[in-house]
């Protein structure tokens, strides 16, 4: 029988409240990518075994040897819009003759309805509620609708004849945070995946950046099933987690779609005893959410909005493999990794890569845990 106090230490261990200090590494500034490669597949690519914990060095070029013949390779075909715009500030709509001068940069992170987005504003204390924004040579007019915390806002856009064309001429590429640079015109075609189709990101998928034509030709060759699914991502790439404890923590929702071409396949892979390999967090996140949204199997195709947070303790339904580029630290995406792959192995495995030089985040290189 157990004393009372290995009672107590066990209980005290049991109801530990996991912190997002717990998922924090040491990452110096260098180590985090600057520009993409120009081969998109020359990236190295660190393999880890979650039954083990080993890990070793490749290189991108390697995954298709990864993968078995009938494995269903599942990949994120949302499209990057050019969503960082500057905007012109035009006056309070109730007080037309109230004038206000400058302008202020406006990040597209979720559409909520045909007109109607949430925005990340900068510098947010200028945008209030009720003033109007000029984009361009007035090719688009938004009034703010919402005021929220932390530069949030709510824009409802004037009807216009081709919004995403005006975008495409107005916008810039939404590069991350922590790229200390303009976008340059190489952006619209090196962060975007070479199968995006369905536009609506405001951020890339990053770990399909590293596919080419010819890579997922390869793939297919060797007898891997190759289906897509949709997820746009959304607000919550670029929101740092405010909170200490983990189970604090709640996501924006993105939008997401399930063909019947998709759910046919996951759902015949399943039944079959087949690994489903997910390339990128998104499609992790989307799968998950189906599973327990379908509660089990079969899989019916579907759209709708997830904001679904998985970290360790999470009980994975679906997928057996995942490909995904390396996160930042205390960030709910590197939770996720970490839930999938184990906390310890997966902060082991980060260290080795930042000591062995490894390059971080959106374009850098790739992880893969199987």
């Amino acid at each position: 029988m157990r004393s009372k106090e290995e009672v107590y230490r066990i209980c005290a261990i049991k109801i530990r409240r996991v912190l997002v200090s717990d998922f924090d590494f040491h990452l110096p500034e260098e180590r985090i990518a600057q520009q993409p490669l120009a081969d998109r597949a020359g990236s190295r690519m660190l393999t880890l075994d979650r039954a083990t914990g080993a890990f070793a060095d490749r290189v991108f070029r390697d995954f298709p040897s990864l993968l078995r013949e009938g494995d269903l390779l599942v990949l994120n075909n949302s499209r990057v819009i050019p969503a960082r715009l500057f905007a012109h500030r035009a006056g309070l709509h109730t007080q037309p003759q109230h004038k206000v001068t400058g302008s202020v940069e406006i990040l597209l992170t979720e559409q909520i309805s045909e007109w109607e987005w949430r925005v990340l504003a900068r510098p947010g204390r200028k945008v209030l509620k009720g003033e109007i924004l000029t984009f361009g040579d007035e090719d688009l007019r938004a009034e703010v609708i919402e005021h929220g915390a932390f530069g949030e806002r709510v824009l409802r856009f004037e009807p216009t004849a081709d919004f995403y064309g005006v975008l495409e001429k107005l916008g810039h590429m939404p590069l991350p945070p922590y790229i200390h640079r303009d976008d340059e015109a190489s952006d619209r075609e090196r962060y975007q995946t070479v199968y995006a189709q369905q536009r609506g990101s405001v951020a890339a998928p990053t770990a399909g950046l590293h596919f080419t034509p010819e890579i997922l030709e390869k793939i297919g060759n060797l007898g891997v099933e190759i289906v897509y699914i949709t997820l746009h991502v959304g607000l919550g790439t670029f929101q740092p987690v405010r909170v200490e404890k983990v189970e604090d923590i709640h996501l924006h929702t993105e939008r997401y779609s399930l063909s019947e071409e998709a759910a046919s396949a996951i759902n015949h892979a399943k039944s079959e005893g087949r690994r489903i390999v997910a390339v990128g967090t998104t499609t992790v996140r989307t799968l998950e959410h189906c599973a327990l949204r379908a509660k089990g199997l079969p899989l019916g195709p579907h759209s709708g909005s997830t904001d679904i947070f998985i970290s360790p303790g999470f009980e994975f339904r679906l997928v057996n493999a995942l490909l995904t580029n390396f996160h930042l630290p205390k960030s709910t995406l590197l939770m996720l990794v970490s839930a999938f792959g184990g906390r310890e192995q997966v902060l082991k495995a980060y260290n080795h890569a930042v000591q062995a030089g490894y390059r971080f985040f959106s374009y850098g290189d790739c992880m893969f845990l199987s």
